[in-house]
């Protein structure tokens, strides 16, 4: 087996569990390991420190895998791993009212790369690491025998894949038979139309699904605005908790004719719900202008800071963004909003959300602090795997 040595005083990390290992660690390699390969890493004298595997056009030049030197990682080993992930999700699995989740979470799931969501009779697999495109038919087949879904689509089209010298997958099946158009599945008892094939992401946000939730229990007779709404999350639950109007606001045209749809087949009242396809920001101005004002608004934006470097413009963005929609609300009005950037820990976010309501002249209580459910586990290990955090927050 090749073996990675690494640079002196680099071996704290590996030692505490975390897995990953720069390439600025690394002091020498022996072989020529090929990319994906399983390798050992040992510290600067020699000693043994963990399994993972290799890539040379990573900036993460190892993505450990297994820290006991005693273990093979072979293909009993991924079979298990999989079959663990799976079985901690078995209580989710058991909820009549919701048939789609994560079943795989990378990291938090000690397989780096590898991402599996369930579709209610389908799977969506994303695959953005070398080590987990080797190991592909050994996963595939694992998750038909522990599953037996009617087909595998796979997702793995993620920029991910270009830091790890891998090219975008183009999509399809990889088992079983191709989705329909949209698959409809059920989050909370709320039914949703999802296009695994073609919509964002895996094809839906399952990571929110508490959230969405929680949120909706403050949405009972309040005038609602959902700004990013995508297909509807917040919306559908503020509609089934029987908001007395809803605003959902999105740029994407695609996304609203499904939010649409979403709404026809949970038989909400139409009457009650209002669409705008528009830039949020651009949109909120417009409310202000006119004078609209709302008692409950819903900010859950994409990735504002894809890495540290983008920290600061990020924050000016979360802060405008909010303090737009603080003058929105009326007096004692909530105000849920969201960051799914990892690099903007949930300190900062709350720093952010005060500085906001500084700016717009309002005092803000925060009286629920929002994270990711337990089908995206964080690992102790790897704090970079808790990226979503959110504040419920009362503006006067």
């Amino acid at each position: 087996m090749h073996v990675v040595r690494l640079k002196k005083g680099k071996e704290k990390a590996v030692k505490q569990l975390h897995p990953w290992v720069f390439s600025g660690a690394v002091e020498s390699i022996k072989g020529k390991p090929e990319n994906g390969e399983i390798i050992t890493v040992t510290d600067n004298q020699g000693e043994f420190l963990a399994y993972g595997f290799f890539n040379d056009q990573s900036r993460v030049a190892v993505r450990l895998l297994e820290w006991d030197q005693q273990v093979e990682i072979n293909e009993q080993w991924w079979r298990m791993r999989i079959r663990k992930a799976v079985n901690a999700r078995k209580e989710l699995m058991a909820d009549e009212n919701t048939n789609t989740y994560r079943l795989i979470f990378s990291e938090a799931d000690f397989l780096p790369g590898l991402i599996v969501d369930r579709f209610a009779d389908y799977l969506s697999l994303q695959i953005l690491t070398s080590g987990m495109e080797r190991n592909k038919e050994i996963i595939l087949d694992e998750l038909q025998q522990l599953l037996n879904p009617a087909g595998i689509f796979d997702r793995s089209d993620a920029s991910a894949r270009s830091h790890e010298g891998l090219e975008a997958s183009s999509g399809g099946v990889l088992s079983g038979i191709a989705p329909p158009e949209f698959v409809t599945v059920k989050e909370n008892g709320v039914l949703y139309d999802v296009n695994i094939s073609s919509g964002q992401k895996s094809g839906f946000y399952c990571d929110q699904r508490e959230n969405r939730r929680i949120v909706a229990e403050h949405a009972r007779g309040k005038k609602v605005l959902d700004c990013f709404s995508y297909s509807g999350g917040f919306s559908l639950n503020a509609l089934k908790q029987n908001a007395s109007e809803v605003t959902s606001v999105d740029s994407s045209a695609p996304a609203l004719e499904t939010l649409a749809r979403n709404i026809e087949i949970n038989h909400f009242q139409q009457a009650k719900h209002t669409f705008i396809q528009s830039d949020v920001n651009k949109q909120l101005r417009a409310f202000r202008e006119s004078g609209d004002k709302f008692d409950l608004i819903i900010l859950d934006p994409p990735k504002y800071a894809p890495s540290r470097s983008a920290l600061n413009k990020a924050s000016r963005a979360y802060k405008d963004l909010n303090r737009q929609a603080m003058l929105l609300l009326e007096e004692g009005g909530l105000l849920a909003t969201f960051s799914c950037s990892g690099a903007i820990d949930i300190l900062t976010f709350k720093q952010i959300i005060a500085w906001a309501a500084l700016d717009a002249g309002k005092e803000v209580q925060f009286i629920y602090q929002f994270s990711q459910p337990e089908d995206h586990p964080i690992r102790s290990s790897f704090p970079e795997g808790e990226y979503l955090k959110g504040l419920l927050c009362r503006v006067s």
